[in-house]
């Protein structure tokens, strides 16, 4: 089961070091809320200059990774995917250097990468945890901020007093390494799906002759409602049941149409709805007319099968 670690441990965090790969507006925002807790903090990035401002308040730069690596018990890596956390970390002499440490890796990307990189970090003797931040950077350093990881829980607690320093709230979800990609991708989807949902919804308003700003707190309540849902809907997937009592999928198709329908009424993409009404469609036809929406959960599971 997952564990949330809201307090930090008796041990001080002050007293450690850490080195942070990548310096991005996250790599940065992390960088900076391991110094103003009074860590000694070593910084290294491909592209220069990013690192001035931490440099003025303390930090040391590194000429190299390896070299940054090195002078840190704990290396924290933000870059923009695998791709570029692999082309620094698989270099000889950061792989070498890296021997015995630790590396908590925050970098997005999908579980299979996350478990092909614990694989390498194994066989190399590098103690491996994975992570995801699921908050802006804004948030680092505050009560605001949230973090999945995964992997070893031993090496999490180990590391938990400087990872705390980061602010906001840690959750362990368990020694699988996997399981904060996973969680990530899950909750990314939700976003992205999201936010494509709402700019096709400003685009239809505005050919109707609503603005962003007259439609937005309408937008809002319809948000409001998402929360409760989620947590009903989740029981609904889990144990099997997609009632229908309320809102049957038919009736949620017949919406989706008119979507679609206007939409296309004004020459605007409606893609991502029709895709959404034909995945409806499909569950109608095999007989679950009187389902939930949620139903179709079982019809994109099923290519698994």
């Amino acid at each position: 089961m997952p564990t949330h670690d809201h307090d930090s441990a008796d041990s001080a965090p002050g007293s450690g070091s850490v080195t942070v790969l990548g310096l991005g507006p996250m790599g940065r925002a992390l960088a900076g809320a391991f110094l103003d807790a009074g860590l000694r903090v070593t910084v290294w990035n491909r592209t220069p200059g990013r690192d001035r401002e931490l440099l003025d308040r303390g930090a040391t730069a590194a000429a190299s990774p390896a070299e940054a690596v090195a002078a840190g018990v704990l290396t924290v890596v933000c870059v923009v995917n695998y791709d570029a956390s692999d082309a620094v970390l698989r270099q000889d002499a950061v792989t070498a250097a890296l021997k015995g440490r630790t590396v908590v890796n925050l970098t997005a990307d999908t579980p299979a990468r996350a478990r092909d990189t614990a694989e390498w970090a194994a066989g190399h003797g590098i103690r491996y945890l994975d992570g995801a931040i699921m908050t802006p950077a804004t948030t680092i350093g505050t009560p605001d901020a949230v973090f999945l990881l995964s992997g070893p829980e031993e090496l999490y607690r180990e590391h938990r007093p400087v990872l705390d320093t980061l602010g906001g709230t840690h959750t362990h979800l368990g020694a699988d390494v996997s399981r904060a990609a996973a969680y990530d991708i899950a909750l990314l989807d939700i976003f992205w799906t999201a936010m494509a949902g709402y700019a096709h919804a400003l685009a239809v308003a505005r050919a109707e002759g609503i603005t962003a700003r007259e439609l937005a707190p309408f937008a809002q309540g319809i948000g409001a409602i998402l929360p409760p849902l989620f947590e009903e809907l989740a029981t609904d997937v889990d144990d099997a049941t997609y009632s229908g009592e309320l809102n049957p999928i038919t009736s949620a198709a017949s919406s989706m149409a008119h979507i679609v329908q206007a939409s296309e009424s004004h020459g605007i993409e409606a893609a991502v709805i029709r895709a959404a009404e034909g995945q409806a469609r499909r569950v109608i036809g095999l007989g679950h007319g009187t389902d939930g929406f949620m139903r179709i959960t079982e019809l994109l599971g099923r290519s698994r099968r």
